[in-house]
Formats: structure tokens, C-alpha cells, sequence
């Protein structure tokens, strides 16, 4: 299937397209939504918050927490969705990752075990520089499941602006794995800036390779990809 790309230029309708995803998806049925972090996501979030949109029958799994970083924590994965959303629009039921497990491993392997019981309808995804998805960083084998992965230095950099220096920021992380991903029966990709032209241009014009893990969905039943880039 060929992926549905969508170029909005103005943000704020890019964003307000997004939500109408999420909207349109709820009409027609999806109970159970994979959610994402970062900066990407925290204008959607607002605009469901200030929306009628409601969760509160729905299920959510998050793609990945960082590992050794306690829930509390004002950067835990667990902090970001409860003040960006779940505050606000609340799931009947919502999973994350637990970065406190004292088996980082075996709570991965739990976690993929909830994936598969519970088979996403819809999976919400940004894309880092060097096309990750969740942390799947290059080199990931596409069929790999919910993984402890070590952080490269390139995702810790870009990450460091959140916490008071790099040293702060954890060297590990529980993500869902590519074919983890892969399995949600939609996925909606949002990129926005000149930073992720590359990466967003392997994935639209380029071959399916480790080296660039979000070309692992390049041959999705139904992938749309919402950018304000021209490619």
C-alpha cells in the first residue's frame, strides 16, 4: 500500500488535521490508541484538550519510557502524558512502560505480551533525525519487539534540552519494537521542521532499510504521514 502523505504548511492545520484523525478514528470504532512523546506531540495534545474528543472508553500504550528514571520524575514518559493529556483526557485504562522495573528486560517482554493481547487500532508516531521510531534506533532489526535499547549519543543530544545536562539524561529506554509498531491497524506520523527532511525523505523516496527504522512501514496496510515539509 502506498503511504498517504498529506503536506500542510500552516502548523496550526496540520495539527487541527491530526485531531480530526484521532476523531475520525474514534467514529469509527478504534478503542485502543498507541500514543508518542515530545515537543512533536505537545501542540495535538493541546488541541485535544481543548477539544470534546473522549478517551474515557478507550485503552492507550505509550511507545517507550526511559529506563532508571522514576515515575515522578518531571521527564519520565509517565510525567509528560499525565500533564500533556491524560490530566485532561483521561483513558479508561492506559499502559506505559515501567522504567523502574527491577528486570528492565523481563518488563519489556511483559509489555510486548500486553501488545499482542490487546492489538492496537491506531498507533501516533514522530520521527527522530535519523528516522527512529519510539527508540528504535538504525540498525534495529524490523521485526524486533518491545526491547530494552541503549540511548546513541545523537537521540541523548537531542534529548538533553529537557533536563539540566546530558548526564542527567538516561543512557537506556524500554520502546516498543518496530514490528511492535508495525502490527497497529493505522499509524499516523507527524514530522515537522527542516530537521527531519532527511529521515522523512528515506522513508517517502528511499528503500526499506535498518539503517533508517521508520522505512520498515514504507508497505503499511494504512500509514498517513502529516508534515509541513515538500519533498
Amino acid at each position: 500500500m502506498s503511504i498517504k502523505l498529506e503536506i500542510i504548511k500552516n502548523e496550526d492545520e496540520l495539527y487541527t488535521r491530526a485531531l480530526e484523525i484521532f476523531q475520525n478514528e474514534l467514529a469509527k470504532g478504534s478503542n485502543t490508541f498507541g500514543l508518542a512523546t515530545g515537543g512533536t506531540m505537545v501542540p495535538l495534545y493541546e488541541k485535544m484538550a481543548a477539544s470534546d474528543i473522549d478517551f474515557s472508553k478507550c485503552n492507550s500504550f505509550n511507545l517507550d519510557e526511559y529506563v532508571g528514571l522514576p515515575a515522578s520524575h518531571p521527564e519520565s514518559y509517565v510525567s509528560f502524558m499525565t500533564t500533556n493529556l491524560f490530566s485532561k483526557k483521561p483513558f479508561a485504562h492506559s499502559e506505559l512502560p515501567n522504567g523502574e522495573a527491577a528486570d528492565p528486560v523481563a518488563e519489556a517482554a511483559q509489555y510486548e505480551e500486553k501488545l499482542r493481547n490487546a492489538q492496537l487500532d491506531f498507533q501516533l508516531l514522530g520521527i527522530g533525525e535519523n528516522g527512529h521510531i519510539g527508540f528504535n534506533e538504525p540498525g534495529t532489526p524490523f521485526d524486533a519487539p518491545t526491547h530494552v535499547v541503549e540511548l546513541t549519543q545523537s537521540t541523548r543530544e537531542a534529548n538533553a534540552r529537557f533536563f539540566n545536562s546530558i548526564d542527567e539524561v538516561p543512557t537506556k529506554a524500554i520502546t516498543m519494537g518496530i514490528s511492535s509498531i508495525a502490527r497497529a491497524k493505522t499509524v499516523l506520523l507527524i514530522a515537522v521542521g527542516e530537521k527531519k527532511r532527511d529521515a522523512l525523505n528515506a522513508l517517502i523516496n528511499g528503500e526499506a532499510t535498518i539503517e533508517v527504522p521508520v522505512t520498515a512501514l514504507k508497505d503499511h496496510q494504512d500509514f498517513i504521514v502529516l508534515t509541513d515539509l515538500d519533498l
